[in-house]
């Protein structure tokens, strides 16, 4: 097959401008659908007792609201046409699912780092969910309306640049890109951001698996238990379960080791010749239920505390992978196994990805994937941000999302040429996400009124929290 030309390449993106004008990324298109709908079928199949909690923490703002409805935008993202300019996207790219994280070397980078969602999709989507994010969460800092479309137009603008860079680079210069914090140190355009950087460097450093384990577990002299913290943590057949008697079926008349045994062999499989020899440095300790985000909640999360020979520990989270709301609504490629899609997502979207990642099928046929559970993970407190770092922060966010569409795609030629040099692109997704933060904060308005009217449950942690204290 001929290889295509760069001129071929250029033509192929400014092509698609033909049946998906850049202006015409400013429709949310209609909207006419039924939040509650969509949202009780995202909370199929997830722990029943766990439900509430999902809604109690979306109900804390509009801005928690966005980012427990990915099914909502996706949704509304497939009633308009696309650029056809698809990749392997993160589906879920909004603002808090950024954040840093040590590589397998110990550099320190900033990435992006949710991947439940990931699938093949339009490349704009990603933009459209970070940009939606940016004005609903501005809003909810009570920012005023310029700044937030200057954050949008900010992130956009800098994704648009980034892309044009990439499209220059070597298939191995984008490979190797990563965003450091050190770079990002380098590049930070204020002494405040300077210092935020450097602030978040000796935090990153704290967060061990060793700092862990003195938080979270206890020695009897023989082995380690986790401490049980319902509603967040809890062992899944102990007195603080919240699984309902049907839901402990698949763990009953078998110990946890027996069942996590079956899935480490096909785990193992997944991994390479090397971290295969490392895992076996370690024994299970113990396995407690965790649960995770605001939209995650509900999905079954296990931890699993090990140790090595000197009682080193390491934390692994078993997480389950559920269908992607972008799969579900727009056409990609069959998955054979949904732990398979969100770790092979990651591996080519971030620039750096954990050790341990693999996946395996747990207890009743559920997919599941495998990480670290915390290894110098650290994410951004926007919430603290005045607006010069919430600026330095939206261009960060630009920045990467161009990084991993670029090197999980191949396709920084075709994507620049679309887009162009001017801003039309970034003043079409500032419209777009104005009027979706609209539209977020009348589905959240409906999403209170079914919770106080009773058609869906929800209570907060504190509240759940209560029901275990003497």
């Amino acid at each position: 097959m001929k290889a295509s030309t760069i001129a071929e390449r250029e033509a192929r993106g400014r092509a698609a401008r033909e049946h998906s004008k850049r202006s015409s990324h400013k429709a949310v298109g209609d909207l006419h659908r039924n939040p509650i709908e969509l949202l009780k079928q995202s909370s199929e199949g997830r722990v029943h007792n766990l439900v509430p909690l999902r809604y109690g923490r979306m109900a804390a703002s509009p801005f928690t609201f966005f980012r427990g409805t990915a099914i909502l935008q996706a949704h509304d993202l497939s009633k308009v046409s696309d650029t056809g300019l698809t990749m392997p996207i993160c589906g879920d790219g909004h603002l808090m699912n950024f954040g840093g994280f040590a590589t397998p070397e110990r550099q320190l980078i900033f990435d992006l780092n949710d991947f439940d969602e990931v699938s093949v999709g339009p490349f704009e989507w990603d933009l459209k969910r970070l940009s939606a994010s940016l004005v609903v969460a501005a809003r909810h800092m009570r920012l005023s309306r310029g700044t937030a479309e200057s954050l949008v137009m900010t992130a956009v603008n800098e994704y648009r640049d980034r892309m044009a860079q990439y499209a220059q680079c070597g298939a191995l210069e984008l490979w190797y890109d990563r965003i450091t914090f050190e770079l990002m140190a380098e590049t930070a355009l204020t002494p405040e951001r300077r210092r935020t950087v450097r602030r978040g460097m000796e935090k990153a450093a704290s967060r061990t698996h060793e700092n862990l384990l003195e938080k979270m577990a206890e020695h009897d002299g023989e082995r380690w238990t986790i401490r049980d913290t319902p509603p967040t943590l809890f062992h899944v057949l102990g007195a603080n379960t919240l699984f309902t008697p049907e839901e402990t079926e698949a763990f009953r008349g078998a110990n946890w080791r027996k069942m996590v045994e079956r899935m480490w062999g096909e785990y193992m499989k997944t991994l390479s010749h090397d971290r295969r020899e490392l895992l076996d440095h370690f024994t299970a300790q113990d396995l407690v239920f965790k649960v995770v985000g605001v939209g995650s909640v509900g999905t079954r999360c296990l931890v699993m505390l090990m140790v090595d020979h000197r009682a080193k520990p390491l934390f692994l989270q078993i997480k389950e992978a559920r269908p992607s709301v972008i799969a579900q609504f727009y056409k990609a490629p069959a998955v054979k196994h949904e732990g398979q899609r969100v770790v092979q997502g990651q591996r080519m979207l971030q620039a750096a990805s954990d050790i341990f990642l693999g996946w395996a099928t747990g207890p009743l046929g559920r997919h599941f994937y495998f990480r670290q559970l915390r290894d110098m993970k650290l994410s951004a407190e926007i919430e603290l941000f005045d607006n010069d770092l919430l600026d330095g922060y939206a261009r960060l966010c630009g920045w990467i999302m161009a990084r991993a569409h670029a090197k999980a795609s191949g396709q920084a030629i075709e994507v620049s040429a679309y887009i162009g040099r001017g801003d039309q692109f970034a003043e079409a997704l500032t419209g777009y996400a104005t009027t979706y933060a609209d539209q977020v904060e009348r589905d959240y308005d409906v999403f209170l009124k079914a919770c106080r009217g009773g058609e869906l449950e929800a209570r907060t942690d504190e509240d759940m929290a209560a029901d275990f204290r003497v």
